[in-house]
């Protein structure tokens, strides 16, 4: 048993975090925290923890007293500070938030305008895509949790790229998130009258994860790889869906494509490779922790089509932090997230 707290637990994320782990087995959560909301219970903002499950959101110094294992579910530039505390008192800190996912602080400054405020720990940290880097994952102290587009998007790619399949260097990629994944503080384009039955992009060609996906793509190809990203809202409350369109190789069939996904993914859990002729849709992998990837093939292009999704508050954020946790603790990987998704 390991006593857990949660940085942040009035956002989307810090809630469906406390919402997981309240099933899980291994944990006792001692403590959750809201900077906007101390001293209120959960149940004020997420009715659906009344009663048994309820909680009171406390200061964040009271959960790092209290936890062996924090978790920072918080805007990027804030969680530095909560990592630097339990480095030094001998605590694991999974990040939730941007602050421990690029390995440049030039990237970091260019994409998000500000310093590292403590260079040494981000020699420490681990990106946490739990199936690529799980050795890792399980050595480390300080875990950089990836963000919910560059996950479907890596799981998608990765065993194409790590054997090299791909014909160039520049990958074209359209995503669709669920509003959620804007965070809970409102905006223009969340707000009730403007994201209802509307489907529109967004930040093209400059937003935040861009970094972030060249960085681990390129690390799978072991060549820098290029991507032409473009996100956009759904109006739904939660899921991602990316299709992704790569060249392949002259000399590269489909059927070896599709064999080489089956054996890189035959023993993970969380990722399904659908059959061919089947397609990936985020109802699907509502509320769970998995990973759907269908595969397709444009004879005319010599072509292959990725369609990956997840549930972005889950295996985007979440479900795969406490698979990191599961990692870095010794449990069972699938502690906590055995969760099915709904069927409709």
């Amino acid at each position: 048993m390991i006593k857990v707290g949660i940085i942040g637990a009035s956002g989307y994320a810090g809630a469906e975090l406390y919402r997981l782990l309240l099933n899980h087995k291994n944990v006792e959560i001692v403590a959750i925290s809201s900077q906007s909301y101390a001293g209120k219970m959960i149940s004020d903002l997420y009715p659906s923890f009344y009663g048994p499950y309820d909680m009171c959101l406390s200061q964040d110094q009271d959960v790092l007293d209290k936890a062996d294992m924090i978790f920072a579910s918080l805007p990027h530039g804030l969680s530095e500070k909560y990592a630097k505390v339990c480095e030094e008192q001998g605590k694991k800190f999974i990040d939730l938030g941007a602050d421990f996912r690029l390995d440049k602080e030039s990237d970091y400054q260019q994409w998000y305008q500000h310093d590292y405020q403590y260079p040494g720990l981000h020699e420490k940290q681990v990106y946490g895509l739990s199936e690529v880097n799980r050795d890792l994952i399980k050595k480390a102290t300080i875990i950089g949790n990836p963000g919910c587009y560059p996950t479907s998007i890596t799981l998608g790619l990765y065993p194409l790229l790590k054997n090299q399949m791909q014909k160039d260097e520049k990958i074209i990629i359209d995503s669709k998130s669920g509003t959620t994944g804007a965070g809970k503080s409102l905006s223009e384009d969340t707000h009730f009258p403007k994201c209802n039955e509307s489907f529109h992009p967004y930040k093209i060609a400059s937003h935040r994860h861009t970094p972030e996906i060249e960085q681990e793509l390129s690390k799978m190809a072991n060549q820098d790889i290029q991507v032409m990203f473009t996100p956009h809202l759904l109006p739904v409350n939660r899921g991602i869906i990316s299709t992704i369109y790569v060249s392949l190789k002259d000399d590269v069939t489909f059927d070896e494509v599709y064999d080489i996904y089956h054996k890189t993914y035959q023993d993970e859990y969380f990722v399904r490779v659908l059959p061919k002729g089947k397609v990936a849709d985020l109802k699907f992998v509502q509320y769970s922790n998995f990973c759907d990837i269908s595969l397709h093939y444009d004879e005319r292009y010599h072509q292959l089509i990725v369609v990956s999704t997840i549930d972005n508050m889950v295996k985007g954020a979440a479900g795969q932090a406490i698979q990191n946790m599961n990692l870095m603790c010794g449990f069972n990987e699938l502690e906590g997230l055995m969760m099915i998704p709904a069927s409709f």
